[in-house]
């Protein structure tokens, strides 16, 4: 590898070689590589599985320090009322208007029940039924964003769940995050309850006597909740075992330095293990995005974290051509990915993996996080070669419909006595055959 160090970002060439130790080196941020923790996730599942509320009132006084009773384990209507008056009345009214957006996004996804009926009797068909029970977890403490209360309520309340309810960890105090609790509000969740970290993931999955049962949970945590969630995937269904943030910008020489740093460091402020990847065919423009990174992370207050970011999993690649980068870009399949070309639209043609693109220089991806109404809750760690975004189909489920008339069975019965008969399922094939003797 070679290194550039007039600015703070290292800058290599695009390699092969170089390309492999990248994806390496990201894929070590996984949720799947921290299985020291599963024993102590397991012992915590274990212990929900069996004392239900009372693991949870142990578990919630131990991490959370705060007395959780039967009594006050549910977050009440007051409570929500007086977050309403914490809240600056301006916020308010930009997480209803972030709120539409969103709603607005999401019901473009909705699908319909489906029949094919033909002249013979067949019928075949889809029934689109959603789920009945959705579970969405929140992160408390500085790791409390009301944006993710949206993403993951309002997709499921589209869809038609029956009832959705949240758990976020309280406070020493037994508060919880106002923003969370308005949030919650206006997307429509039914009941909130004061419990975090991988105890509120089991009580989610296997019921308590507070807390129902659900059959998805989805929704953002620490590693202790993502290997929770990995650890009940079966008993329920999960959205995904979501790894750290990452940003990737595509540019040619036509973007602009200051935006293209200025959109890295709003990945790199999320944690230590944040990724934030530059590919670029300017080494111009490496070199000075390099520089205006390091004049930012200065005046930026997260400074620390985005150094270590930046220090750990921050890269500037440059590539001898366009043809290149992209192979790269679709290598990586990054979460975000913002492509600041000259024709953006002709580029984005030919990326084949990314969580959400964003096209151009006034669609940088905090306006995806907040406000334009495409799912935030997005594949990370180059899972987006095979994951979508949080959305719709994630809270319906298909359920298959068949129905044949004598006539158009007749035609090919023989065919299915066949088949079946040559896997040595003769009762598969008698089921058939009695209806024709």
């Amino acid at each position: 590898m070679k290194y550039d160090n007039k600015g703070v970002m290292r800058i290599v060439e695009l390699t092969g070689e170089t390309k492999q130790s990248i994806l390496d080196d990201l894929l070590k941020r996984s949720p799947n590589n921290y299985s020291q923790y599963e024993e102590k996730v397991n012992e915590i599942i274990g212990k929900v599985k069996t004392e239900r509320d009372q693991a949870l009132f142990e578990y919630t006084l131990k991490f959370d320090k705060f007395v959780l009773t039967e009594d006050n384990i549910k977050v009440t209507g007051q409570e929500i009322d007086e977050a309403y008056k914490k809240l600056d009345p301006k916020l308010v009214d930009v997480i209803r208007k972030s709120a539409e957006n969103i709603r607005t996004f999401h019901t473009k996804q909705l699908r319909n029940s489906w029949f094919d009926a033909r002249e013979d009797g067949t019928i075949l068909g889809m029934k689109i039924t959603p789920i009945a029970k959705a579970g969405v977890y929140v992160p408390g403490g500085k790791a409390a964003y009301p944006s993710s209360v949206l993403m993951n309520v309002i997709p499921a309340k589209v869809a038609g769940v029956g009832e959705i309810i949240m758990t976020t960890p309280p406070g020493s105090d037994g508060s919880v995050n106002p923003g969370t609790l308005v949030a919650a509000d206006i997307a429509g969740v039914d009941a909130i309850y004061k419990v975090g970290g991988a105890q509120a993931i089991a009580a989610m999955a296997f019921g308590t006597q507070s807390i129902p049962k659900v059959d998805k949970i989805t929704g953002p945590g620490n590693i202790f909740v993502a290997l929770a969630k990995k650890a009940v995937y079966g008993y329920v269904s999960i959205d995904s075992i979501a790894g750290p943030s990452e940003i990737l910008v595509l540019a040619d020489e036509t973007a602009n330095p200051r935006y293209v740093a200025a959109d890295l460091l709003s990945q790199a402020e999320h944690d230590e293990l944040a990724s934030a990847i530059l590919i670029t065919t300017s080494r111009q423009l490496a070199e000075q995005v390099s520089v205006q990174v390091g004049e930012f992370v200065e005046q930026l207050s997260r400074t620390e974290i985005m150094r270590k970011s930046l220090d750990n999993y921050g890269y500037i690649l440059v590539a001898d051509n366009m043809r290149d980068a992209i192979d790269a870009v679709n290598e990586i399949a990054s979460e975000h990915l913002e492509i600041l070309t000259a024709n953006p639209f002709e580029v984005m043609t030919k990326i084949k993996n990314a969580g959400a693109i964003f096209l151009g220089e006034y669609a940088s991806e905090p306006l995806g996080d907040y406000f334009a109404g495409p799912n935030h809750i997005l594949p990370t760690n180059g899972t987006a070669k095979f994951f979508s975004p949080v959305n719709v189909d994630d809270f319906i489920k298909k359920t298959s419909i068949i129905s044949y008339s004598r006539e158009a069975l007749e035609k090919v019965h023989r065919d299915i006595e066949k088949f079946a008969e040559s896997e040595g399922l003769t009762a598969h094939a008698n089921s058939i055959k009695v209806r024709f003797e």
